[in-house]
């Protein structure tokens, strides 16, 4: 089985993502004005091209300039990435994931997010 084109995104390209998430649509200038730390307009131009490349954008041209979007639904994008960290930490095992977050050694959780999560397993569980 291939890994989707999104599963394993750069720095650069999660911010890229998370901007054109937020906004739905947007030109490398609009992208340049809203990353931290912005990089040159040109590498900007160069990374939008590889993010096309790889398939995680689309975009249509508006008079002289480009306007792009996800090519991909945040939902999924968010999938690829929880499932790459749950490989990359937690051995591939989700439930090393959710013991992580429930170790109270590591993570301060409420009781009503602690009550959230057992609601959630209940729900999936159904």
């Amino acid at each position: 089985m291939s890994k989707p084109p999104d599963s394993a995104l750069a720095r650069r390209e999660r911010q890229v993502m998370d901007i054109l998430y937020r906004l739905g649509e947007a030109s490398a200038q609009d992208i340049l004005d809203e990353i931290p730390d912005p990089p040159s307009y040109s590498a900007v131009r160069a990374l939008l091209a590889t993010m096309m490349e790889k398939s995680l954008l689309n975009h249509r041209k508006q008079s002289r300039r480009y306007l792009y979007r996800p090519a991909i639904s945040e939902t999924k994008a968010r999938r690829a990435a929880l499932n790459q960290l749950i490989a990359t930490f937690f051995h591939g095992r989700p439930e090393e994931l959710v013991a992580s977050l429930l170790d109270p050694r590591a993570q301060k959780l409420s009781p009503s997010e602690i009550e959230g999560i057992r609601q959630l397993i209940k729900k999936s569980a159904k």
